[in-house]
């Protein structure tokens, strides 16, 4: 068998997934799934496209009138301008766009910058395209924020691609228009590449989300990648896509068409109702996210716990280093003992060790229970 595939860890949030998947009145806030169900015009979209036959393969890059859509809705949310026929195409979730860009840029021993804590498929996507995962350790103390003096301390001749994960998960940290335009111009004096996973973009909670992809330079640099499950509580459709230069794009497609053909039809057509008809939907999730965040904020600072203001995503994470255990300890400690589930910061690279991902994602109904459980958790295990 082949040895990077051997040597490649499998994720550590389905670990706790799965053993709480066997418990009775378990509570999970481990898995990052919205909890509402895709909103009923975008799912009836989806069953008349069925009902049409709508049913045969679109085009390897995706369906014409999904790409015009997605070119409309960036620019008027994210002021990005791509070419719906040359620039745009449609990916298996956001995870096949992350995968396919750095295989279609990386040659054997190229760098990738790769801030962590951050989501559990850059490093090996990295590794199985040949290239070197090189993690940037994020700290607490500026609020897990990638700074350019870190991008500095991790450059060498061979770094190639830097990941931005922003807004962030496993933290729900964000980068700020500042931040971005000093790490921008670090990329054009270096002549990197970035790849952007931006598919939070629509959940801040303080400030406008801006791409970096839309400042001066960076659009022929960079690989934008989003996507339908955060935003539209679409995860099951399995739908991303990417937007990049055309001579980045059409490399990437190449892989696409050997690998998987086209995305699934039935959820391109679903996914033009709901760019067309789904602000509304997205900014009533939003606005319950945020309650949720405040709530659970509040709760886990009242139990004693310290943690950071996230200011996107739907997740919290906070330092349990004042319970003398390990992340994994702790997780399968409070498994056992109360029943719920989180899943350990080191799951998501080694500087994660300290901390827990806490999803809110969940009913605040859910979130109550789970507080409760935490709060005693924590009363008995605080030292």
């Amino acid at each position: 068998m082949n040895e990077v595939i051997q040597e490649i860890q499998p994720s550590g949030i389905r670990k706790f997934f799965d053993i709480v998947s066997t418990m009775k009145d378990a509570i999970s806030l481990g898995v990052g799934e919205p909890d509402f169900q895709t909103p009923w015009h975008i799912r009836e979209e989806g069953i008349y496209s069925l009902e049409r036959g709508k049913t045969h393969y679109t085009s390897n890059s995706g369906l014409m009138e999904l790409k015009v859509e997605i070119a409309s809705y960036l620019k008027r949310r994210f002021s990005l301008s791509y070419d719906p026929d040359s620039e745009i195409m449609i990916t298996v979730g956001g995870s096949e766009a992350i995968d396919i860009a750095l295989r279609a840029m990386l040659d054997p021993g190229d760098e990738v910058l790769i801030p962590q804590p951050s989501y559990v498929s850059y490093l090996p996507c990295t590794k199985l395209a040949g290239g070197v995962p090189v993690p940037i350790e994020l700290k607490e103390e500026d609020e897990f924020r990638l700074t350019v003096n870190e991008l500095e301390g991790a450059l060498t001749d061979k770094t190639k691609v830097l990941v931005l994960p922003f807004p962030n998960n496993p933290t729900g940290a964000v980068l700020p228009k500042e931040d971005l335009v000093k790490i921008a111009k670090f990329v054009c004096d270096h002549d990197l590449f970035v790849i952007t996973d931006e598919i939070y973009s629509e959940l801040t909670y303080n400030e406008e989300h801006t791409s970096i992809a839309s400042l001066p330079g960076m659009k022929e640099r960079t690989v934008y990648i989003n996507g339908f499950s955060k935003s539209y509580a679409m995860t099951g459709w399995r739908l991303g896509y990417a937007c990049a230069p055309e001579r980045l794009l059409s490399q990437m497609l190449k892989i696409h068409q050997f690998a998987i053909m086209c995305a699934p039809t039935t959820s391109q057509y679903a996914a033009v109702e709901a760019l067309k008809n789904g602000d509304a939907d997205v900014e009533e999730m939003r606005d319950a996210y945020d309650k949720r965040r405040k709530y659970l904020l509040a709760e886990l600072r009242k139990a004693g716990f310290d943690c950071f203001e996230p200011g996107g995503a739907f997740y919290v994470f906070p330092s349990i280093k004042k319970f003398g255990m390990t992340s994994e300890e702790f997780a399968e400690t409070l498994l056992k003992e109360e029943k719920l589930a989180v899943v350990p910061g080191d799951a998501f690279g080694a500087c994660g060790e300290g901390f827990i991902r806490i999803s809110y994602a969940y009913s605040i109904e859910n979130l109550k229970t789970a507080m409760i459980r935490l709060s005693h958790f924590a009363s008995v295990h605080l030292k």
